[in-house]
């Protein structure tokens, strides 16, 4: 009788150590869904902030082509000033070296044709 009843109880505590698992893995599983829930809102908030921060690095780099651009055609201008100044000083300059009293025209140093 000793046997049968080692039996039983081995099939007893069988019984309950499957329950429990089958427990332990219910709540687990449920723990998984609603842990799940805020992870997934929070990848959605990681995907948001990510995208954010390419928005944020393309629009810097938008603006940064745009200032160099900006800056090179500031640039071009003011070298351009800059070459009309000096074209406009040596065409002034020209004349007055030539209309200077103490020196001859460029038309009296050619000497007359023969004929």
């Amino acid at each position: 009788m000793g046997k049968q009843y080692n039996k039983v109880q081995k099939r007893r505590r069988r019984k309950q150590y499957f329950k429990r698992k089958r427990e332990q893995t219910k709540s687990s599983i449920a723990l998984k869904k609603s842990s799940g829930g805020t992870s997934a809102s929070a990848k959605k908030a990681a995907k948001k902030a990510a995208a954010k921060k390419t928005a944020k690095k393309a629009a810097k780099k938008t603006v940064k082509k745009t200032a160099k651009k900006t800056a090179k055609k500031a640039a071009k201008k003011t070298a351009k000033k800059a070459a009309k100044k000096v074209a406009k000083k040596a065409v002034e300059e020209k004349p007055a070296a030539e209309e200077a009293p103490g020196k001859e025209s460029s038309a009296a140093k050619e000497p007359p044709a023969a004929e």
